[in-house]
């Protein structure tokens, strides 16, 4: 409540990138814990699915691309969507709008939390952020955006990226599908850019398995799904 107060009495911290801030540590420290058996909530009324009792199609190959990690290390995207099963969410830190960038991170936040207590769940699981305003938000943005996340030694890895420039990004968005485009008023309340809201599910083999929108990013779907990929390629248990 200080922080609200705050905003209202100064309103010269009510610039995007502040309030962006304050909105992400809002969504990410109220969200609560959640499995993927808890129940429906108002904004996604469905039962989630049981791992394992369906299978996710085979959409397209995760794309590649040039990147930066949050150290200013030069990396192929390709590297962190292999060998684990990766979430990938596309965001940028200056995004104030709650069911947006922060919405997602909150969402990838929760399956970092729950990867604390499932050992195969932090070793099969990988979980990415990635920029899409390259201009703002550079490594040493991005290293302090995550700093929270870098406490839980017991989780999955998660990475926190963005790229040398627009021009060796956006071959990266296009391939996702990924739409930026510039709002005509850079000091809007959500944001100075407009996007869709993606979250990937990539498996093992670098093959996306599901896209995520603002309506189907539900903890408890995207925990399922995560359970039903690490299930593939398992022999099946029998009775002796």
């Amino acid at each position: 409540m200080r922080i609200l107060k705050t905003l209202k009495s100064n309103p010269t911290m009510r610039q995007p990138s502040i309030f962006a801030a304050v909105t992400i540590a809002f969504a990410v420290a109220s969200a609560p814990l959640l499995g993927a058996d808890s129940g429906r909530t108002g904004r996604f009324d469905f039962d989630s699915p049981v791992p394992g009792t369906y299978a996710l199609p085979v959409l397209k190959m995760a794309a590649d691309g040039e990147v930066l990690d949050s150290a200013g290390r030069k990396l192929r995207l390709e590297q962190l969507t292999h060998g684990r099963i990766t979430v990938l969410s596309f965001i940028y830190t200056r995004c104030a709008s709650a069911g947006a960038c922060p919405h997602a991170t909150g969402v990838l936040n929760q399956l970092h939390r729950l990867s604390e207590g499932d050992s195969a769940m932090a070793k099969e699981m990988r979980l990415v952020s990635m920029s899409f305003d390259p201009e703002h938000d550079t490594p040493e943005r991005m290293a302090a955006y995550s700093a929270w996340a870098g406490s839980r030694t017991n989780a999955a890895e998660w990475h926190f990226l963005t790229s040398r420039s627009k021009g060796v990004l956006q071959p990266v968005l296009d391939a996702y599908g990924q739409v930026v485009t510039a709002k005509a008023n850079p000091n809007a309340a959500g944001g100075p850019l407009n996007h869709t809201l993606r979250v990937y599910l990539i498996d093992r083999q670098g093959r996306i398995r599901n896209i995520y929108s603002s309506g189907t990013l539900d903890v408890r779907l995207v925990m399922a799904d995560v359970k039903t990929l690490m299930l593939e390629g398992r022999e099946p248990s029998t009775n002796r």
